[in-house]
């Protein structure tokens, strides 16, 4: 396989103002993406992700080293070879990016009446991709009318409409559920693996959440399960959370990976004790990473966490 994406140490700084100084947005940075693979950026929040996507397609030049995507050195490129670049990326943002006055049908064609394909095959590529991801029912519909994973796999439709070479999913599953964003990420696969898009994922999680069959096989063991994100705050800090509130726990599931010294990943915990001691343990947590009380577990009026699967953040 070819090299589709290549960073060259590369660097990026915004210039200084009267309120601050240059920003380092990245710094020596090598990258080499394969066609035909998938590859996950992960880093924390003001980490550089999102001026490393804009480096990508076109809508950034480095300040030092040399950015080579698809072919086209970006930082010598010009205006007009930058947007025949862009022509050959789609894009998969987090808050889904929809035309709320058009239909999901309207959403997906808009970009290939952009490209300039024939009215007479815009109908039949509309369906044939929205019956892909599995919403060919919900082609007259219009965004309001769906869910946060419907509406994504809209998004993710619209990306790929026009056959690009190289797809970025830039925080694509930050606004879903734990169920939803598996379903996503396996759909993203399927994608990569039928179609042969080359996929960059980037996001600032690892996501250590059961879903489906696991998460039900979890659940039969009782007690409360919560996912807790690891970053700052790091495993021995939640485990004395719980220590200071009497909880038993167990990590029945996830994972936590180091990044230059730093945990991140998500852990999910069984939890026995009182109502009262889990709700002030989970609420003191939630003020400082994101908790997820999980789908069938006891109730926990914590303040930031999340009861269900539905409406995690």
């Amino acid at each position: 396989m070819t090299d589709i994406i290549s960073f060259d140490r590369v660097s990026k700084a915004f210039p200084g103002t009267r309120r601050g100084p240059v920003v380092d947005a990245l710094d020596d940075v090598d990258l080499e993406v394969q066609r035909g693979s998938i590859v996950g950026v992960i880093g924390y929040s003001g980490a550089g992700k999102s001026t490393l996507v804009r480096l990508i397609n076109g809508l950034e030049k480095p300040t030092g080293g040399t950015v080579n995507v698809l072919g086209v050195d970006v930082g010598g490129a010009s205006e007009t070879e930058l947007r025949g670049l862009r022509a050959r990326i789609g894009m998969i943002f987090q808050q889904f990016n929809l035309f709320n006055s058009r239909t999901v049908r309207g959403n997906v064609a808009y970009p290939l009446k952009v490209a300039g394909w024939k009215r007479a095959d815009i109908g039949p590529r509309v369906a044939e991709l929205l019956d892909f991801v599995g919403i060919g029912d919900k082609a007259g519909r219009y965004p309001r009318a769906l869910s946060g994973g419907q509406k994504q796999r809209v998004g993710i439709v619209r990306a790929i409409a026009a056959n690009p070479e190289l797809l970025l999913a830039d925080e694509a599953t930050s606004a879903l559920d734990p169920q939803t964003t598996g379903e996503v990420l396996a759909l993203l696969k399927e994608i990569n693996r039928r179609l042969g898009i080359t996929i960059v994922v980037i996001t600032h999680q690892i996501s250590g959440v059961p879903s489906g069959d696991t998460l039900e096989a979890l659940l039969i063991g009782g007690g409360t399960l919560v996912s807790v994100d690891v970053n700052e705050f790091t495993s021995e800090d939640i485990d004395e959370v719980f220590e200071k509130h009497g909880v038993r726990r167990a990590v029945v599931f996830g994972g936590v990976t180091d990044i230059r010294g730093r945990q991140l990943g998500t852990l999910t915990y069984r939890l026995q004790a009182g109502a009262d001691a889990v709700a002030e343990a989970v609420g003191e947590l939630s003020a400082r990473t994101k908790v997820t009380v999980l789908r069938g577990a006891a109730e926990v009026p914590a303040s930031g966490s999340s009861s269900g699967s539905e409406g995690v953040a």
